[in-house]
């Protein structure tokens, strides 16, 4: 209980993480170091280079923010110790499962290979004590369908490895859903399990695509109130959505936060939770989302509960770790 008597978890799992997003100016510092690289900035101007306020003016701008991580980390040593001090942040913040993606592709520029940079990253989230997932992205972008295809033979490699499924990110609005057809065709083959972010730049037709295309949970999901009937075959099919509150409040993915659909699609019977999606970015952890939605609201311990479940069923893991998160998460969730 905190001091206002308000009741939240004291543990955590989050489905739907970037490393990219979650390198802190802490972690920017020691990527720097170990590769003898000047920062840009240091102190609290360090933090707004790698973060936005509530004035971000739309999703074009939060991504502006990924320009300095991408830099830091493109040697197999910087991604590995960023995979790990990221996973050991949030396990100290009380997450007990997480699911950490990034883009392998976005790593190649001083000579990576993607098969080299899904490695580096395994190895780092290895050494972490944290139970983790590892997804791997393909990206939304023109000319790219090799680099995607060749994500998703290294997901299909290293499946049950550590890389846990494959994901759809970049610009939504810029390169609908629909364009990627025969992409997932072929991980639908390989028999990899996929997330796809959709709904979120784009409308609800952009996810109706991603569920076409066999997708197993949807990244953010928030505009499918757009369409009536898609809520109802969501619901119906279990379909989760990894919602992340502050990402979505200051990309505008909602204009107005008041129509904010969480609580309503919760009692919908839609399988929501609560992610962070890029913390450092939005200045944000697991427990801080929680406590959003408390305040802002009135989300409950029954329905905190609730959530975390979702999130242990719809994770990609095997039934003895999602057994194990349940019993974790019913001890862990206080009562009032």
């Amino acid at each position: 209980m905190d001091r206002t008597g308000r009741y939240f978890p004291d543990r955590y799992i989050d489905l739907h993480l970037h490393l990219d997003g979650a390198v802190t100016a802490d972690i920017a510092k020691r990527l720097a170091d170990m590769q003898g690289m000047i920062l840009p900035a240091e102190g609290e101007a360090l933090e707004k280079l790698l973060s936005v306020g509530e004035d971000c003016r739309d999703l074009n701008e939060f991504l502006e923010c990924f320009e300095l991580p991408l830099k830091l980390l493109q040697t197999a040593e910087a991604l590995s110790e960023c995979a790990y001090l990221v996973a050991e942040n949030m396990r100290e913040q009380g997450v007990i499962y997480a699911e950490i993606r990034f883009a392998p592709q976005l790593h190649c520029e001083n000579g990576l290979s993607q098969r080299d940079a899904v490695e580096a990253v395994m190895e780092g989230l290895s050494r972490s004590e944290l139970k983790t997932g590892l997804i791997l992205c393909c990206m939304r972008g023109k000319d790219i369908e090799d680099k995607n295809l060749e994500t998703a033979e290294l997901a299909e490699e290293y499946l049950g490895k550590g890389v846990c499924a494959l994901d759809l990110a970049g610009a939504e609005g810029l390169f609908p859903t629909a364009d990627f057809a025969e992409l997932f065709e072929k991980v639908r083959e390989s028999g990899v399990p996929f997330t796809i972010h959709a709904g979120e730049a784009d409308g609800a037709e952009s996810v109706r695509k991603a569920i076409e295309f066999g997708a197993a949970r949807i990244g953010h999901g928030v505009r499918i109130y757009e369409d009536p009937e898609l809520v109802s075959v969501i619901a119906e099919r279990g379909i989760p959505l990894e919602m992340c509150p502050t990402s979505n409040r200051l990309t505008h993915a909602v204009e107005d936060m008041e129509n904010y659909p969480f609580t309503e699609y919760l009692r919908r019977g839609i399988k929501v939770m609560i992610n962070t999606d890029d913390p450092a970015i939005e200045r944000t952890d697991i427990a801080a989302e929680f406590r959003y939605m408390e305040r802002r609201f009135g989300l409950t311990a029954e329905q905190e509960r609730e959530v975390l479940l979702n999130a242990a069923d719809a994770a990609f893991a095997s039934d003895e770790v999602k057994e194990w998160m349940r019993a974790q998460l019913i001890r862990g969730v206080n009562e009032p």
